[in-house]
């Protein structure tokens, strides 16, 4: 599986061994940054990674900000990413398992990296059940987003 990992200034300090790790489960690993503690914003890291997962370049995809929350929020605003921040393995395997999340959003300032490495194992390593009160709902957030954004 093609895996597009980004991090901010803030989520930096983990990225390298996130793509370590990855690539250590055969994965191959698209690094879009960053590449230091320099300040960037995390819309634009989400926005690399959302863009690898809608051109199909990646499969799946890891973002990695000081909370996790702020380049969740970015990523999904993109039609066909459903990214989600796991500071726990079963919301790392629910997430894909469930709800068929293509994004995994680990915040580095509330987790140490062996846990986010154990989570990234997790997400990585889970699959769509496929079950059919879970294909519903995913269906009806298709539907959703096709409507676009509603006032």
């Amino acid at each position: 599986m093609n895996i597009a990992i980004a991090a901010d200034h803030a989520g930096f300090p983990i990225k390298d061994r996130m793509i370590e790790i990855a690539r250590s489960l055969g994965h191959e690993v698209t690094d879009l940054g960053t590449c230091s503690t320099d300040p960037v914003d995390y819309p634009d890291t989400a926005r690399s990674v959302a863009e690898a997962i809608q051109s199909g370049r990646a499969e799946r995809g890891v973002l990695i900000c000081g909370s996790g929350i702020g380049a969740c929020i970015a990523a999904n605003k993109f039609r066909g990413v459903r990214a989600g921040t796991c500071h726990d393995t079963f919301s790392a395997h629910q997430s894909v398992e469930d709800d068929e999340a293509n994004v995994l959003c680990l915040g580095a300032r509330i987790i140490g990296v062996e846990l986010a490495a154990e989570l990234l194992k997790t997400f990585l390593n889970a699959k769509f059940s496929g079950a059919a009160r879970h294909a519903r709902r995913l269906q009806k957030v298709r539907e959703i987003e096709a409507e676009g954004f509603h006032q």
